[in-house]
């Protein structure tokens, strides 16, 4: 599937009509028609290539078959504590128009691929999160049932200095919709000063959805900013989640989990940028194939010329429970400054016998053993979440899969 193909079916009339629903001022229209306008000569988000194949093919994806953004349904709730603004994108259009203005597309550039530029033009439904300054903020939720073919959603979160702000965003699917879907979700923040943002998400689509997925943070001085990526639902996925360490002192941590089964596919990416001095981050993903799923991970760790004083670390281990299952990893570690503590590795593997023999020889069944063995491959990385709610609903949904 080329992108000219897909632009045939967007109209820029279908354009104006979202933004004219939105009632958006003219730069965000402008916005939006340029995206439209530069789809044809943009590339799908890359992915791993080996010669003769691409760990993921993003050009089978359908397009013409389930994109419909004029018929967008969804269910949403957009819960958040008084201090803080937790803004549907309609109302921060009409209250917040200077801080969209300021901060719209300043952490993805609105056209950097062409999944990115499909989403700049038709999003229809998103939130703004906004917190003051000095503010402490926990229990931000945003939920979000896609009911209908296609769903376009966006995110932002803009913190100020000294602030700290948790948000648990979720995805799912609601009423039925013969065929397949498209679920797109793009999430931008802009981390003030010594401020600190904990981001958790969790993807339960419905396995005939198609979902792709951008989460990129920019830190500023002395600001963290942290994620939690939970991965089960979708028939395939591809998301990535990004930092930019620009500020001084700056620091995150992603911490990815994904259970794939049947033939759900899962394309994970963890990157982060190391701009200046004093910068750390730890990127740690744990996932589990079953049936005839299929992973692919790539992590990311940059470090640049400036970036003195740098710790970087990565590890990623992938379980698989069948035979027909299939893993790949690619941890990569580009190093442009010598005075740098960093590390990288993964693995993929299958349950160890000895591990099963020691708890079968307990009077536990085989399944029981497997079960409680997969439980405790994920504890490492449940342990790294410290959003309770997210940490107690990941384990339970693992839980479910295993019975």
């Amino acid at each position: 599937m080329t992108a000219a193909q897909v632009h045939e079916t967007i109209s820029e009339e279908t354009v104006r009509q979202i933004s004219d629903e939105l009632d958006e001022p003219d730069w965000l229209l402008e916005t939006r028609l340029d995206a439209l306008a530069a789809l044809d000569d943009l590339e799908m988000p890359d992915v791993i290539r080996t010669p003769g194949r691409d760990w993921t093919n993003l050009h089978a994806l359908d397009f013409e078959e389930f994109v419909d953004p004029l018929n967008a349904a969804e269910d949403k709730d957009q819960i958040g504590p008084d201090e803080v603004e937790v803004l549907p994108f309609a109302e921060a259009v009409a209250e917040r128009e200077d801080l969209l203005r300021e901060q719209f597309g300043s952490v993805i550039d609105p056209e950097e691929n062409y999944l990115v530029a499909l989403s700049t033009a038709l999003f229809s439904t998103g939130t703004v999160v906004y917190v003051p300054e000095n503010v402490d903020a926990e229990d931000v939720t945003i939920r979000t049932t896609q009911n209908s073919r296609s769903l376009f959603n966006y995110t932002l979160v803009v913190t100020e200095q000294s602030s700290s702000v948790t948000i648990l965003e979720r995805q799912d699917t609601g009423e039925s919709v013969d065929g397949e879907r498209y679920y797109s979700g793009v999430v931008e923040i802009a981390a003030g000063e010594n401020s600190h943002v904990q981001y958790g998400s969790l993807q339960d689509l419905d396995e005939e959805t198609y979902n792709y997925a951008l989460k990129r943070g920019d830190a500023a001085d002395y600001a963290t900013v942290n994620w939690v990526d939970g991965n089960l639902g979708s028939r395939l996925t591809k998301s990535s989640v990004e930092t930019n360490l620009d500020g001084e002192g700056s620091e995150t941590k992603t911490v990815g989990a994904f259970f794939g089964h049947d033939d759900q596919h899962f394309d994970i990416a963890a990157r982060v940028w190391h701009n200046t001095a004093h910068t750390t981050a730890d990127l740690v993903t744990r996932g589990v194939l079953d049936d005839e799923a299929r992973s692919v991970y790539e992590g990311v760790q940059d470090v640049g010329r400036e970036a003195w004083d740098t710790n970087s670390y990565q590890r990623e281990n992938t379980l698989m429970l069948s035979d027909e299952s299939e893993a790949d990893a690619s941890p990569k570690l580009i190093i442009n400054n010598h005075d740098t503590e960093a590390s990288h590795s993964a693995t993929v593997g299958q349950i160890d016998e000895e591990d099963m023999f020691y708890m079968t020889s307990r009077a536990l069944g085989d399944e029981t053993a497997r079960n409680m063995l997969v439980e405790g491959f994920f504890v490492p990385v449940l342990e790294e979440i410290e959003v309770e709610e997210l940490r107690d609903d990941l384990a339970a949904r693992v839980r479910e899969r295993l019975q």
